[in-house]
């Protein structure tokens, strides 16, 4: 898409949207009012936004609780070797808790699976054998004896 959908001009969107912003919360007005009048000084186009956006994306992906020494907060110093390594040792044993409590959902999410497997085959046996005790002939049937 190679055109903004809100341009910052005075159109009636813009208009619309600037005195809803003041209905709502008055720095939203403000805001929108400073995009009509300045948006363009600042260069805003379509392309930009999208970089912009597309930048976001990716340092929100890589934010997390295991990406903590991706960010540097591992390598951060507080200058007191002791606490460094206190917090090391906790940040290590929050992700080994966080593991073991991601296990635990699996395994639940597994044991639930197999609770609705074994339900919705008890639900199908019994209409089997409604269905077939319902209809003559068909619920006494035996399977001849190969054996003997």
């Amino acid at each position: 898409m190679n055109t903004a959908i809100i341009k910052p001009q005075w159109a009636p969107l813009t208009i619309a949207l600037m005195v809803l912003g003041f209905i709502v919360w008055w720095p939203v007005g403000l805001a929108v009012l400073g995009y009509i009048l300045w948006g363009e000084k600042f260069g805003g186009s379509a392309d930009k936004a999208q970089a912009f956006m597309s930048r976001q994306k990716s340092r929100m992906g890589n934010c997390g609780p295991r990406n903590y020494e991706r960010h540097g907060y591992s390598r951060q110093s507080s200058g007191n070797a002791a606490f460094d390594d206190y917090r090391t040792e906790q940040l290590k044993r929050l992700d080994e808790e966080r593991q073991r409590l991601d296990e635990e959902i699996n395994a639940f999410h597994d044991h639930m699976a197999n609770l609705r497997k074994a339900r919705d085959r008890e639900e199908f046996d019994r209409f089997m054998q409604d269905r077939n005790g319902s209809r003559q002939g068909f619920g006494d049937y035996q399977p001849p004896n190969n054996g003997n």
